[in-house]
């Protein structure tokens, strides 16, 4: 707040011409924008716990979109497991069956076709149900010759499966067909829940850090009131003014989302071990993805927005209330 503000016209002054004046005009921004990260170093304690506050509030709306960013990639993943099954009437022969695999590999809409016959499916039964002996003793296999079908990526969610297993059943060999993605459903209707209230919760959360960021600028505006007032009686404008706040605000959030990247990021190396165990025991692969490039480039952004935004909410209201002749 004590940088002079030049360049004050006079008679005699001569024109400076518009790129002179561009130049100008970068200059004292960056002025500014350095004078207020130098007021920010002068009391480092408060200024290093709210920022503290502020990337701990930021990294709380991240975390749930890593977790939710994840989640869609786990669901897409289920959403592949969708899969048709074709129960064959009991007098198609193999000869029969084999057509229909043919002809359903044809639809541009399936992946993969196999076929699983009669005597597979009763071996199969056996060794999953525990009941061999017992399926020993009886006179003929009462299993049905099955197809499985695989949907494409395209059709690999409930509705595309659904729709697939209604032209499939047409089929003059298939008795009737069965889809079980009523879990997928449930399934993507709690991801979807679970999306509008991270929304929601982030939401709420970054206006806590917009309020929390014009707070503390309306406390440095009152604890400069009198240098303000100085200030407007030597002839300084609105603008001059505010800038240092607004900057000051723009460091807040910009450090904030530093602070949140780093918290998010620990946290996720934290977890991977747990996740890695969690993996060999259900014998698959489990990743958490973090944040992306792009999507740091987005915090980052959004943080120095928001800082910037709370700032100039409580500068316009509170610099402007001050007058000198008020206290005259």
């Amino acid at each position: 707040m004590s940088l002079l503000f030049s360049q004050r016209k006079s008679p005699g002054a001569k024109r400076v011409n518009a790129g002179h004046g561009v130049v100008m005009f970068f200059i004292r921004h960056l002025q500014q924008a350095l004078a207020s990260l130098g007021e920010l170093w002068r009391v480092p304690a408060s200024s290093l716990l709210t920022m503290a506050v502020l990337g701990v509030s930021l990294s709380l709306p991240t975390t749930l979109h890593v977790l939710l960013k994840n989640g869609e990639q786990l669901r897409s993943t289920w959403d592949n497991a969708a899969e048709v099954s074709l129960f064959l009437k009991e007098h198609v022969s193999k000869e029969q069956a084999a057509k229909a695999v043919n002809r359903i590999k044809l639809y541009p809409q399936v992946s993969k076709v196999i076929y699983v016959s009669q005597e597979q499916a009763l071996t199969e039964f056996k060794q999953l149900s525990g009941f061999g002996e017992a399926l020993s003793y009886l006179d003929s296999n009462p299993l049905p010759a099955v197809i499985l079908v695989t949907p494409t990526s395209q059709f690999s969610s409930p509705e595309g499966a659904r729709e697939l297993l209604e032209v499939l059943e047409q089929q003059n060999e298939v008795a009737f067909g069965k889809l079980d993605v009523t879990w997928l459903e449930k399934l993507s209707a709690i991801v979807d829940l679970l999306k509008d209230a991270v929304f929601a919760l982030g939401f709420l959360l970054l206006l806590a850090v917009t309020l929390v960021i014009a707070n503390t600028i309306r406390l440095s505006i009152l604890n400069r009131r009198e240098e303000i007032e100085i200030l407007k009686l030597v002839g300084a404008t609105d603008n001059f003014i505010r800038r240092p706040f607004l900057y000051t605000g723009f460091w807040y959030g910009l450090i904030g989302g530093v602070i949140a990247w780093v918290c998010v990021s620990l946290m996720l190396w934290s977890l991977e071990g747990a996740l890695s165990a969690l993996a060999n025991e259900l014998d698959t692969d489990l990743m958490l993805d973090g944040l992306a490039f792009s999507e740091f480039l987005i915090l980052i952004v959004l943080s120095a927005w928001l800082g910037w935004l709370g700032a100039y909410f409580s500068v316009t209201r509170h610099v402007n209330e001050i007058e000198p002749e008020n206290q005259m």
